[in-house]
């Protein structure tokens, strides 16, 4: 290894191994911040430069984010450039799992039953197909999960409709993408169920909106995602030279994030690999936090590390937080490997070794200097509201010192919704932010202001209204107080009107000098300019919904920043009308409604994949999810909301997020749809609520994890705190697993302050 010590690139011990890597089998299993990604792409320019490839040769990289791929072919342009001499772009391939399935396909894709010119529905458009399916459905099965629903709201007809048809679309969305992992497409599933004779109603309304769904695909020549995976497989599989030309093309297979593998994904590496192939694959099954929106799962890595002819090594040492943090999230490890209560129910552990070390002496990036007092893990039970001023008053004091202008800080949390409340506490206190949840507040409320625009000309004789578009119209003066009441005011007059009509287009009464108006020469120009400008808008209503959106921007905004989140608005209702092409007016309000509440992915640039730096944000408070968070790290981060709610333990005493209140014995129905199509295509037994517990402790389990990586986030300074939630019927209690940390927490200062600061 005498090589790479002369290089830039200093190895730790365990990279050192991992870098001493030829051919074979080798499976990484690496903590937070072990530089796996640095490791990993000077592993590919190690092997471009010295593995004896062929001209027409490749090291392939396949890893799971489009963001991903620019930071690996990155530093590998850098690493062959800066250390190998060589010129970058050339004997490697850096692709998603995704691209890698579209090329195999592409190649053969009469094989896979496609047009030449078939084409890829992005998840947005998928997720619009499939509401559809469901929709339909429902429409004609609207009795669906009655015998599902709790006694006491059978008769209640508003949870028909409000909850149930979103239900039946997340349960048939995780049926589909269950199916499809394995490999029963709606045809060969409709044929199983039918020589089974078995009644399975859940089955059986999944594979309705299956077959409808796959219908919409066939229709526009498309496939979704899921279909990809599934194709290449059967592609690689029915093709022995199309196989073995690619195995040729790609003699090294090095796979990062190998934890968020799925059974499909794997089974096309090994394909690629063959049995005597070279692959390297990288991963930490500790921050493997994905699994309850995905097929995915740890077990697959975990499994390969222990398989015969496997290297197995690790990436233990990190130098991304001080020694205190790292403490604590390793002994999370090992109260979860020896008291947490899913392991006593459980084969699987949520979380296990290796340890987190510290880095050794000489490290180019050593952990931060100890500190045990930045470490503060609260007893207190908050409410929520109380939770964010506590958070708020503690950011106040770190922005007063020094070292906040030159230091990173972020929330996390577990869910988008408490991320935008935080934001809106934080933007009140005037403290500087940065958001990076699943949209934007500042794009939400662009779309937000466009959809009071457009609900106004569901409505145009509704005062109520067309006053919200008053305030619309002068939101850019709402920080100026005497605007600001003077809008209130005009609000006022514009919500006493009795007709629409004798104000915007008036014949023989014009309301603005009927009396209604205080005299006032500047207040009446005013308004008439306001009158003009909804006539102008109004006249535009005839334009395809893109371009009624773009002219109304144009009109309302004036910041860049605000006139592209209206750009991407108008392109975001294009594409769902040409999907939908009998939407209208209604449907498209209905859209902007749900990005402006956040349930809907929007970014205000287009681009979802949008890489975020916190070194780009110093002396401002970033927020986030802890989900968005992995593969970050922050000087300071707060942990909020890490209660029972939050991080259930499978406790009889813990809620669930996935528990309906409207549905009876706690089911998880889209646990129990699932239950049904293994329990067919495996020839096994269903009994019902058996599969809604297993889901509560994988739930759970995911859970732990989460945690550990939001800890493992920090790197100088750690506060988590948790809150008694909202819920009328129900108050939150601290998490398990908080509790048992801040009690070893506690015993430890304790100790260390007994013995002097020795301990």
């Amino acid at each position: 290894m005498t090589e790479l010590t002369k290089t830039a690139f200093q190895p730790r011990p365990g990279q050192a191994r991992v870098l001493a890597y030829e051919r074979g089998r080798m499976g990484v299993a690496a903590v937070p911040g072990s530089g796996k990604t640095a490791t990993l792409s000077y592993l590919a320019a190690r092997l471009v430069a010295r593995a004896d490839l062929a001209d027409d040769q490749e090291v392939l990289i396949v890893t799971l984010v489009r963001s991903a791929v620019g930071n690996f072919a990155a530093s590998m342009a850098r690493f062959l450039r800066d250390e190998f001499k060589l010129p970058p772009g050339l004997g490697y391939r850096v692709v998603t799992l995704h691209s890698l399935a579209n090329d195999i396909v592409r190649g053969r894709p009469a094989l896979a039953g496609l047009a030449d010119d078939f084409s890829v529905l992005d998840e947005r458009d998928s997720d619009d197909l499939l509401r559809d399916a469901a929709t339909a459905y429902w429409r004609t099965h609207s009795d669906l999960f009655d015998p599902y629903l709790a006694p006491e709201h059978q008769a209640k007809q508003h949870i028909r409709d409000r909850y149930l048809p979103d239900l039946l679309v997340d349960v048939a969305s995780a049926f589909i993408r269950k199916a499809k992992d394995e490999q029963y497409d709606e045809r060969r599933l409709r044929r199983a169920y039918e020589a089974s004779e078995r009644p399975l109603p859940l089955l059986e309304a999944c594979l309705r909106v299956y077959e409808s769904y796959e219908r919409g695909l066939r229709y526009r020549g498309a496939v979704d995602f899921q279909d990809l995976i599934r194709l290449a497989l059967h592609v690689l599989e029915q093709d022995a030279d199309y196989l073995q030309r690619l195995r040729r093309r790609y003699p090294y297979l090095l796979e990062d994030e190998a934890q968020d593998s799925s059974a499909l994904q794997e089974q096309i590496l090994r394909k690629l690999v063959g049995d005597d192939g070279n692959w390297v694959r990288v991963g930490d099954p500790n921050q493997a936090i994905f699994e309850t929106f995905t097929t995915a799962s740890p077990e697959f890595l975990r499994r390969f590390l222990t398989e015969d002819g496997v290297q197995p090594c690790e990436l233990p040492e990190s130098g991304r937080c001080m020694p205190s943090i790292i403490d604590l999230a390793n002994h999370l490890i090992d109260w979860t490997m020896n008291a947490h209560p899913i392991p006593a129910v459980r084969a699987r552990q949520p979380l296990t070794t290796p340890h987190i070390k510290l880095t050794p002496p000489n490290d180019p990036q050593p952990n931060p200097p100890d500190d045990p007092t930045r470490v503060f893990l609260s007893a207190r039970a908050f409410a929520p509201a109380e939770e964010r001023e506590a958070v708020i008053d503690s950011l106040k004091r770190w922005l007063e010192t020094p070292e906040s202008a030159q230091q990173t800080a972020a929330v996390l949390t577990p869910l988008n919704y408490s991320g935008a409340e935080m934001v809106k506490a934080l933007k009140a206190a005037g403290i500087p932010y940065v958001e990076n949840l699943k949209s934007t507040t500042g794009a939400r409320a662009v779309v937000g202001s466009l959809t009071i625009l457009l609900q106004y000309l569901l409505a145009p004789d509704d005062p109520r209204r067309l006053a919200k578009v008053y305030e619309v119209w002068r939101r850019d003066e709402r920080n100026d107080r005497d605007a600001a009441e003077q809008t209130a005011q005009v609000a006022a007059l514009l919500r006493q009107i009795e007709r629409v009509e004798d104000f915007l287009a008036p014949t023989e009464r014009d309301w603005l000098h009927s009396g209604s108006v205080p005299d006032d020469e500047a207040l009446s120009d005013h308004l008439g300019a306001f009158r003009a400008w909804v006539n102008d808008w109004t006249r535009a209503l005839d334009l395809p919904i893109d371009q009624l959106i773009l002219t109304l921007a144009n009109s309302l905004f004036v910041q860049q920043a605000e006139l592209a989140t209206a750009y991407n608005a108008a392109s975001y209702l294009a594409r769902f009308a040409a999907l939908h092409p009998h939407s209208r007016l209604p449907d498209w309000v209905e859209e902007l409604l749900e990005i402006a509440k956040g349930n809907r992915k929007f970014s205000a640039s287009g681009d979802e994949e949008d890489a975020f730096d916190p070194n780009q944000h110093k002396g401002k408070v970033a927020v986030t999810t802890i989900h968005k968070a992995k593969g970050l790290e922050w000087d300071r981060v707060y942990l909020i909301s890490v209660s029972n709610y939050d991080f259930p333990s499978a406790d009889s005493f813990d809620s669930f997020i996935s528990d309906k209140w409207y549905l009876r014995d706690k089911l998880n129905l889209q646990a129990e749809a699932l239950a049904q199509l293994e329990a067919l295509i495996h020839a096994r037994e269903y009994a019902e609520g058996a599969a809604s517990a297993d889901a509560r402790y994988d739930y759970a389990a995911e859970r732990l994890r989460l945690l550990y990586v939001g800890i493992t986030r920090a790197r100088r300074e750690l506060i988590i705190t948790w809150n008694t939630g909202s819920r009328p019927t129900a108050q939150n209690s601290e998490a398990r697993p908080l509790a048992a940390l801040r009690g070893w927490w506690e015993s430890r200062q304790r100790s260390h302050h007994h013995n002097g600061g020795r301990s």
